[in-house]
């Protein structure tokens, strides 16, 4: 597995994240011909050498050939890649970055993602940016991305839709869920495209993870900073952790006057806000009363909407919230195509290591139910056609 993490100590934009994957080794003529692929005339896209205080790095510029860009929607975007010659997975994510851009900025506007006008981020440029970026992971081989937290400056930007505060709303959207922070500098350092690109493509944010560094490389902002290098700091190696690190919130409350009935819906409901797991433990209470500890693991982002569903559904009057540490195997979702229909697949594995391989049960149930056929035989069959996928896959070709 090869690690890409991003520094973004001064944020994050298209174009710093492009030059960091030049000067990590990805050649600029096989950047070009792959954009070439797009069929999108109307600019130059060139790199250079530069130093910002006094750090060597790479700052990639797209030239356009006119100034004034036409205003795109989604489908217009999603056309012009689609229409290209690039292979189905840089599609796919690229694709994936405008739609999640999309969102934001529908969610911003008050509109629905279809008729959200592009302006800045629909421009030439802006596409080159988010698709290149996608090609030059896809030529280092990346295969998975982690990001340090977002510093995302602060001050006033100039836009089409007039001067907005730093971080613009649509970055601000696209980094829910994500630790920002403002730093001192009155600036606009993570922009709404860099944001969509680490939004989208990152698998975790926080410090850096134990791993072997074998390139270290850096992309260059547009501007010097007074403090700091204007620069996106990229280092790519191998995880040399056993296991995966995070940290999540626990929130607990202790229950001993509800009707027992009502938790399925109350679990229900918090898993549909995004709770990672709900528990309940039954426990005994001062002077023998019998209660039931309810327990919820979520994102620090989801607390206040956990809260509001405890509040409201269980007769709780006061909860006991904590951070704990997480160490769990890294996972990954793989499908198969079995005799019956396809099934994702679940994979834990300890560094290269499979340990645990788990058909999707809803995937499998939903297949019992359609071909009427016992669902332990769905999820065997679907366990059994990933192991043998898995051995073919692996099998040395014959000299």
């Amino acid at each position: 597995m090869t690690l890409a993490y991003f520094d973004c100590f001064s944020g994050i934009s298209g174009d710093m994240t492009l030059g960091a994957l030049v000067d990590a080794g990805v050649s600029i003529e096989a950047l070009r011909s792959e954009l070439a692929k797009l069929n999108l005339p109307g600019y130059t896209i060139t790199s250079e050498k530069v130093a910002r205080s006094g750090l060597a790095a790479t700052k990639v510029n797209v030239m356009l050939d006119r100034k004034k860009q036409p205003a795109r929607h989604l489908s217009d975007i999603r056309t012009i890649i689609e229409g290209s010659s690039l292979s189905p997975a840089i599609k796919q994510k690229s694709i994936a970055i405008f739609e999640r851009l999309a969102e934001a900025e529908a969610a911003v506007h008050g509109t629905t993602p279809e008729k959200v006008h592009f302006h800045e981020v629909g421009a030439v440029d802006a596409i080159v940016d988010i698709v290149g970026v996608v090609i030059g992971l896809e030529l280092l081989g990346v295969t998975r991305i982690i990001a340090s937290p977002m510093n995302l400056g602060s001050g006033s930007v100039h836009t089409s839709h007039g001067k907005l505060p730093v971080p613009a709303p649509a970055t601000a959207e696209l980094l829910k869920g994500i630790p920002v922070y403002s730093s001192a500098i009155s600036l606009e350092l993570t922009t709404p495209t860099g944001a969509a690109i680490i939004s989208t493509l990152c698998s975790s944010f926080g410090p850096l993870p134990q791993m072997k560094v074998s390139r270290i490389a850096h992309g260059a902002g547009g501007k010097d900073l007074p403090d700091q290098p204007n620069v996106l700091r990229l280092m790519i190696g191998e995880l040399a952790a056993t296991y995966e690190e995070d940290t999540s919130i626990v929130i607990e409350t202790n229950i001993d006057d509800m009707n027992p009935q009502v938790y399925d819906y109350i679990i229900e409901k918090l898993m549909k806000q995004g709770a990672q797991d709900v528990y309940l433990t039954p426990i005994i209470m001062k002077k023998g009363r019998p209660a039931v500890l309810l327990s919820v693991l979520t994102d620090r982002s989801k607390t206040d909407a956990v809260l509001d569903i405890i509040f409201r559904e269980t007769t709780s009057i006061g909860v006991r919230i904590q951070e704990v540490g997480r160490k769990k195997l890294n996972r990954e979702i793989h499908e198969v195509e079995t005799f019956y229909g396809k099934v994702r697949i679940k994979i834990s594995k300890r560094g290269d290591e499979v340990l645990t391989v788990t058909p999707e049960y809803e995937d499998c149930k939903k297949i019992a139910e359609e071909k009427q056929v016992p669902l332990k035989m769905i999820l065997e069959e679907a366990k059994a056609c990933f192991l043998a996928k898995t051995q073919r896959a692996q099998r040395k070709p014959e000299n």
